[in-house]
Formats: C-alpha cells, sequence, structure tokens
C-alpha cells in the first residue's frame, strides 16, 4: 500500500499521548498518513520499537540518542512524564549493544535523532554530543539504516563529522537553516524535512522566510515532510498538540510555495520517504 501522507519524523511514543495513543495513530491511518516514531533515549526508543509492532502496517521507528539527552538536560513532562527518567537527569552514554539491537528490529528504519544541539550548551557538552554522534554514525555504517538527524545551531559542523564519518546517507528533519546550508546535506545526498514551522508568517525580523527561499530552491525529490508531534502544531493548529495527521499542512504550504498541485508534491514526498528508509 502506498500512503497519501507521510510523517517522517512524531513522537506518539511520548507520555503527551499516553491518554489516547493508539486513537491518534488510528486516526492518522484512516487519513491515510503514516508514522514514523522517533526515539531520543533508550526509554523512547524503545516504546517507538513497541508501538511499531502494534500496527500490521503504517507504523514504524527510528531509534537514537537525542543530543541533548547526552549531558543533564531540561526535563519535558510531554516526553517522559512527571516520573522523568533516570537517562534524563545524568546524561545518557550512548551503548551500541543495546541500540544495536533495537536498530536490526524489522520495524526500524533509521537511527536518531542525533546530530548536533548548540543552543544551551557550552564546550564540554558539545564534546559529549560529539562523541555520541560519531557513535550513531558507525552503527548507522554497521548496520546499514539511515540516520536521522536533529540539529540547531550547528549545521556546518553536523555537515564536517557527516563527511569524516557517514557511509549512509539520511534525512535533517525540522530544517530550519539557509538555502546554502540546505544544498551541503543535498551535496553529501541527504534529504531535507519541513515540519510545522512553514506555515506561520515570517517574524519582524525576517526569522522563517529563508525557510521558504529553500522550499522553493531545492529539488521536490529530496524534500520530506515531519510534524514533530507533540510540538510545533502547524496553522490553523498552532499552539495545540500537534499530531501525525496535521501533516497534510505541511504538505500544502510546500505545494503553495513550489506553486505545484498538492497531490503531486504529496506523492513525491511518499515516494521520497519509501526511498530513504526502504518501506
Amino acid at each position: 500500500m502506498t500512503p497519501k501522507y507521510i510523517d517522517i519524523h512524531s513522537h506518539v511514543n511520548f507520555t503527551a499521548f499516553d491518554a489516547d495513543r493508539d486513537a491518534v495513530i488510528r486516526h492518522a491511518l484512516d487519513n491515510d498518513t503514516w508514522v514514523i516514531n522517533v526515539g531520543t533515549q533508550v526509554d523512547t526508543s524503545r516504546s517507538a520499537v513497541e508501538l511499531a509492532h502494534k500496527y500490521p502496517e503504517g507504523v514504524y521507528a527510528v531509534i537514537g540518542l537525542h543530543p541533548i539527552h547526552t549531558s543533564v538536560s531540561y526535563h519535558d513532562k510531554q516526553e517522559l512524564g512527571d516520573e522523568g527518567s533516570e537517562f534524563t537527569s545524568r546524561g545518557e552514554v550512548f551503548d551500541k549493544n543495546i541500540y544495536r539491537e533495537l536498530l536490526k528490529d524489522p520495524k526500524t528504519v533509521a537511527i536518531g535523532e542525533c546530530g548536533l544541539d548548540y543552543y544551551h550548551s557550552g564546550p564540554e557538552l558539545i564534546e559529549k554530543q560529539k562523541e555520541a554522534f560519531v557513535a550513531q554514525i558507525e552503527l548507522a555504517n554497521e548496520i546499514g539504516k539511515p540516520l536521522m538527524l536533529h540539529i540547531r545551531d550547528a549545521y556546518a559542523d553536523a555537515l564536517v563529522i557527516l563527511k569524516e564519518h557517514s557511509k549512509v546517507k539520511g534525512v535533517v528533519h525540522f530544517f530550519t537553516g539557509t538555502l546554502s546550508e540546505a544544498q551541503g546535506f543535498l551535496d553529501f545526498g541527504f534529504m531535507i524535512s519541513f515540519a510545522g514551522a512553514i506555515t506561520f508568517p515570517p517574524k519582524k525580523d525576517g526569522t522563517g522566510a529563508h525557510s521558504l527561499e529553500v522550499i522553493k530552491n531545492i529539488p521536490l525529490d529530496m524534500i520530506l515532510t515531519d510534524t514533530d508531534s507533540p510540538y510545533v502544531a502547524p496553522v490553523p493548529y498552532r499552539g495545540k498538540r500537534n499530531e501525525p495527521v496535521y501533516v497534510r499542512e505541511i504538505v500544502k504550504k510546500i505545494a503553495e510555495v513550489k506553486n505545484l498541485p498538492e497531490e503531486e508534491v504529496a506523492q513525491a514526498i511518499v515516494a521520497n520517504a519509501k526511498r530513504m528508509f526502504g518501506i
């Protein structure tokens, strides 16, 4: 089966969906939308795989260690709930043996979200992020599955590391960089994924406008879409809990920016995802 839409990066495995997780997934599937749920550390990676196995088709997992979880980090109740996790409180050291088994699972389509996040990081924390990033690239090379990248304020450094270590391709999720930064990843064979922020009006300082420039100028066959649910719901759902089914609004915006029929854009994005993740 080929769906109409695909959300290549969601977190329905997070505690934000504890009350209605199955309903959210089934709502997406009933609306012709496939879902890839992404782990951020051991606990949420395991739950992403477990969730994928509850559905015969259309739900997949990505497993990995988010850069902010390599050290003591902000505790997000939507991710881990009121009790949290021991990994969040102390920072998780990437264990290749644990993640190797999760990556071998047939429902697991990539490793991530891994990468670099410099938003609130000093030199010592950045070094931990780089070590975990390289370890995950090495594991992706070993198993032969793609990378799901989280990059914030660190596109140039991430690309250098990829060029030094990666033998596989992947996708930069929730891309917010410039056209020249996007081109660097495209030239290395990585796809670019856009999220709900592209539906927001640009800020007074112009922030956000460059994402539309990127969409307009990069090839359709290298574009993917993600919601990053439960975060950053697109217009007209802005401010509400995000869900995978809302990915259609991101597709609609991409079609508008590229001046193409929405159906053509939707079909291309699904084809891109199938090619990238082997689904």
